[in-house]
């Protein structure tokens, strides 16, 4: 097992899925920290797993909800720091307000969603991940996935609307 080639590529993903999780980038780097240390400690058990990167989600999802117990709840939305976004060039200066504005106001949608949708939402959509490789990292079945996911993106489908609706 080689930190460098094994376990470090996991970063981001396990950093992404933290974010979702406690809404807080400082946390989620903790997280991403204590993950990959428990990772390197338990190196020699790691030949027996089966598919690692479900293993590190795993714990990490696992050491981000009890962050999340432990936090005052607060409720920070994603901000533009915490999105990969495109290099924005040459857009005047009303295409980077509007895309701003979308970007918080998808952020906010997305955080007002159970844990449980978020985390779905963001391997799913985001992270390109399976209904069986979701369901082995929570640890629920694969049409429980389906249906979490279904009803996450209904709830952001009707908000969007909603917002829509009320500048008509």
């Amino acid at each position: 097992m080689d930190f460098k080639h094994d376990i470090l590529p996991l970063k981001n993903i396990i950093f992404r899925i933290a974010l979702r999780i406690v809404l807080n980038r400082e946390e989620a780097e903790d997280i991403v920290q204590d993950t990959l240390v428990k990772l390197w400690e338990r190196r020699g058990e790691l030949e027996q797993v089966d598919n690692l990167e479900a293993f590190a989600l795993t714990m990490a999802r696992h050491l981000a909800l009890d962050r999340k117990e432990k936090m005052d709840n607060r409720n920070v939305s994603l901000d533009e720091k915490t999105h990969d976004r495109p290099s924005e060039g040459n857009t005047n200066s009303d295409q980077q307000l509007m895309r701003q504005e979308t970007c918080h106001f998808i952020g906010h949608i997305i955080n007002s969603l159970s844990e449980k949708q978020r985390t779905i939402l963001q391997l799913r959509d985001i992270e390109g991940k399976s209904y069986k490789e979701i369901a082995e990292v929570l640890s629920i079945s694969e049409s429980d996935v389906k249906v979490t996911l279904f009803r996450a993106r209904n709830e952001v489908k009707e908000k969007i609307l909603q917002q829509k609706s009320l500048f008509l």
